[in-house]
């Protein structure tokens, strides 16, 4: 069940917002067998400026149109199941439109305590919600 925030710049139209949207959690769900409904997405959108996303020394440049994905999940995944999950979101973002270049992901991994779905109480660990298989 990863949390996933999505920062974009202005500039695309709704349905385009929700194709990206889709595109990220359609290859979360192939990547990692994640349940359907597992989607826990935050999109922000930023006016021009807001964010900043150089190529870290890779010599190509970045346009308006990059997504800035920040993926919050389970530890223990492998590095090659990140690796392919991070091709996954990339091809999916293709078929929408999204370039190469403009995707951006950072992964933060945390345990079964540092989750509550609500009601103040942490499921993962009160036994409400079994822990999800890596």
């Amino acid at each position: 069940m990863p949390l996933i925030r999505i920062d974009v710049i202005e500039g695309r139209a709704e349905q385009e917002l929700e194709a990206v949207s889709q595109a990220i959690h359609t290859a979360v769900v192939a990547e990692y067998g994640i349940p359907e409904r597992d989607y826990f997405h935050i999109l922000t959108v930023h006016p021009p400026g807001q964010i900043v996303a150089q190529d870290a020394g890779l010599g190509f440049e970045r346009s308006c149109g990059v997504v800035m994905i920040q993926i919050f999940t389970q530890e223990g995944r492998s590095a090659v199941a990140k690796a392919s999950l991070f091709e996954a979101i990339h091809d999916s973002l293709a078929e929408v439109g999204v370039a190469s270049e403009d995707v951006f992901i950072g992964y933060m991994e945390n345990g079964p305590g540092d989750w509550s779905f609500g009601f103040g109480r942490a499921q993962y660990v009160t036994g409400e919600l079994a822990v999800p298989e890596r």
